[in-house]
């Protein structure tokens, strides 16, 4: 990979800015950054073809060789992504090195000589960067920012942050960058935002970790570009969240979503981070319905009724009550009441109750050895013949019963006797309407209950899996065993170092565990050291207990806005996170509406505040000179083509068309799935059907608020 120092194409509408007396300093600093990545590239190169032609080795070798070779693939990927747009801009300090500016990147950069190239943007000597205001210049005089288009710079702006600054340079511009960014078309996947992060954006991206962090913003407000920005520099950052902690975890509310914020962790030089819909927390996500019944769905989202699990796991783990007499070749024995409580009580819990069964077994196992009144009882095979009572193997099993999660789960839905034991909260009338034909139709008001009883009950499996462990261990090591005993026979000299695999250590450093049964890990099982939720007004109390479980720190970036809740938010956000399990909620408040025109909130704030009169709606600081257009369905198709000949990039959104098939530069969405994205081109389709009530307000708000540019409203007749 060749890295071209050819930086800056200008349009001629830009001539001014290519002056030399501008660029030249750029110029000669960015190929200074494409040597040092040309090197860099070839080096890593040349140390990953030499690791991967390495032996792989054992153990603690091989996984070390792995980890080297998965950091050196990460950082090469990074430096292969961007090359000379690695590079957000550059920052001038008053004083006397005034003429030395200093670069921000993605990433940290030097030459083979030790000079700093580039200052890693999460660094705290980048954040001037950032943070500075003409009220608070940090320092600074002035900052330039790009635009980078396929790696070459397209534009750039500079911002004076003096006054002193504006009267030495009169190329500085002292407008914000970032509303000179905004025209820019939206393309399919988020567009790179980093090197116009603004400064209340940027003190939240930074803030600390601990507790639970509110990010309480509507529509425009740059929720999302926080959240995954604030993610990256956590795991750089904040030793509680980086590798070896746990990690982050990104909660978002779709899978249009996902795609859209695809590139966005990478370009931010993390790739580590897991972000997924609370649908992919559990298996059964994918092929979940909606609720049918409001009232279902509504009693299945109380915290009480993830509680309910509990009881329900507890009922098969109730030790038998009367004594048993238990006959071996060598004496009977005899277990109490007593006994088996005291066996069943051997575990701390909660713990997963399929996991710890063996455990319980072995329990037990002992009680009934410390009856043996003789020594000489092999105990191995008095073992075995435990194992082989049947009264003695059904009985346990009946108490201490191996279950599936859905078996779990669907009991409740199927035996009304069961649920009222289990949640004895609800009436008879409310136990009935729970109760459904196929106890097994999962839909998305199950998952929170299906998670609690898979983190409850633990995999089944894993008792047999287990035991197949030991035995392919057991017969490994025997084979071994054999192997160094004739070794050892045929070798004549005690003194030899042959002598030395008489001992056991070495022995079982022998075996290879390398292939042995395992289970596959849940990489979304955590615990994570820190969890971004991204449209979390809609979580429902049962939701936040799947999170919850997920990060026992309790360590939280929330993100949200009430007045896009489809089902109603009246409490404040302390109110709702307290009672659902956090104890520490700080707030912090987005009220600039950096990407919906003003002439596109001035229709959309009435329908809100309609329904909602104290929602956050935020000012709106651009103009798009377009003002928000009306006219009949009829007009969709016309309406796009005319857009598509007119834009040559870009992005169009129909939502509320099912039937529209949409095409790679027009999505066709609903309401629901259009949250979190932008486009510059919004197409309303009968916003009035969007249903009516809290719901169908917010969906029309929310479909209004997606435009970066244009706004178009159809209905069956045109606005008079």
């Amino acid at each position: 990979m060749t890295i071209s120092t050819r930086v800056f194409d200008l349009p001629n509408r830009l001539a001014a800015k290519a002056d030399p007396a501008l660029i030249a300093d750029d110029e000669q600093h960015f190929a200074a950054i494409a040597a040092s990545l040309q090197e860099q590239i070839t080096e890593l190169t040349e140390r990953l073809d030499l690791l991967r032609r390495s032996p792989g080795g054992k153990g603690r070798a091989a996984s070390d060789r792995d980890m080297e070779i998965h950091r050196l693939s990460a950082r090469l990927r990074l430096l292969r992504r961007f090359g000379l747009d690695v590079c957000l801009g550059r920052m001038v300090g008053a004083g006397p090195r005034r003429s030395d500016p200093t670069y921000i990147g993605r990433i940290g950069l030097t030459d083979r000589n030790g000079r700093q190239l580039l200052i890693d943007w999460r660094t705290p000597a980048a954040e001037p960067y950032f943070a500075a205001t003409l009220a608070d210049p940090m320092g600074l005089v002035s900052r330039r920012r790009y635009r980078w288009t396929q790696g070459r710079i397209t534009d750039y702006w500079d911002e004076a942050l003096t006054a002193e600054g504006l009267a030495q340079d009169p190329a500085l511009d002292p407008d914000s960058a970032f509303i000179a960014s905004l025209g820019s078309s939206r393309s399919a996947r988020m567009r790179d935002v980093l090197s116009t992060i603004q400064a209340d954006q940027d003190a939240i991206i930074r803030a600390d970790s601990r507790g639970a962090l509110v990010v309480d913003g509507g529509p425009g407000t740059g929720k999302t570009v926080v959240a995954l920005h604030r993610a990256a520099f956590l795991l750089y950052s904040d030793p509680r969240v980086g590798e070896g902690r746990g990690g982050v975890l990104i909660v978002g509310p779709h899978r249009p979503y996902l795609a859209y914020v695809a590139d966005v962790l990478p370009s931010l030089g993390e790739e580590g981070v897991q972000v997924c819909t609370l649908r992919d927390l559990i298996a059964e996500g994918a092929g979940a319905g909606v609720e049918a019944d409001p009232e279902v769905a509504r009693l299945k989202a109380r915290a009480e009724m993830v509680a309910a699990i509990e009881p329900a796991v507890q009922l098969y783990e109730e030790p038998p009550t009367r004594p048993m007499l238990v006959e071996t070749p060598w004496a009977e024995v005899r277990l109490t009441a007593a006994d088996w409580a005291e066996a069943f009580e051997s575990v701390e819990a909660p713990v997963p109750h399929n996991e710890v069964r063996d455990e319980v077994w072995e329990a037990l196992m002992s009680i009934l050895i410390d009856q043996l009144d003789d020594p000489d009882v092999p105990l191995d095979e008095f073992r075995k013949s435990l194992l082989d009572n049947e009264e003695l193997t059904r009985t346990f099993t009946r108490a201490w019963t191996l279950i599936e999660a859905a078996d779990l789960v669907s009991d409740l839905w199927s035996v009304p006797a069961y649920l009222r034991r289990c949640a004895g909260w609800l009436d008879p009338d409310q136990v009935k309407l729970l109760q459904r034909e196929d106890p097994t139709a999962w839909t998305v008001s199950d998952l929170p209950l299906l998670d609690a009883a898979r983190q409850r009950l633990g995999d089944p499996a894993s008792s047999r899996r287990n035991r197949r462990r030991e035995a392919a261990l057991a017969a490994e090591r025997e084979v071994m065993d054999r192997v160094i005993d004739d070794i050892i026979e045929a070798d004549d000299d005690p003194e030899t170092s042959m002598y030395m695999l008489r001992g056991e250590d070495l022995r079982a450093a022998l075996v290879d565990e390398e292939g042995l049964p395992t289970s596959s890990p849940d990489r979304l099982g955590g615990p994570f050291a820190h969890v971004i939720v991204d449209e979390a007004q809609e979580l429902t109390d049962a939701e936040w207990q799947m999170l919850l479980r997920r990060c026992p720190s309790r360590s939280f970036t929330i993100v949200g806005d009430r007045a896009q809740a489809r089902h109603g938010f009246t409490e404040t956000w302390q109110q709702r996170l307290r009672r659902v399990g956090f104890d520490t909620v700080n707030h912090a408040t987005l009220s600039i509406n950096y990407r919906t025109p003003e002439e596109v909130m001035a229709e959309a704030e009435p329908v809100i505040r309609a329904a909602l009169p104290d929602a956050n709606v935020p000012t709106s600081i651009r103009s798009g000179g377009i003002p928000v257009g009306h006219g009949t369905v009829a007009e969709l198709e016309p309406i796009i083509e005319g857009w598509l000949a007119e834009h040559a990039d870009g992005v169009a959104c129909v939502i509320g068309a099912p039937s529209y098939p949409g095409s790679a530069r027009v999505r066709s969405l609903s309401p629901a799935e259009s949250k979190g994205l932008e486009f510059d081109l919004v197409v309303l389709v009968e916003p009035d059907r969007f249903g009516a009530g809290i719901e169908g307000t917010v969906d029309h708000y929310v479909a209004m608020t997606r435009t970066t540019r244009q706004l178009m409203i159809l209905t069956d007749a045109p606005k008079g």
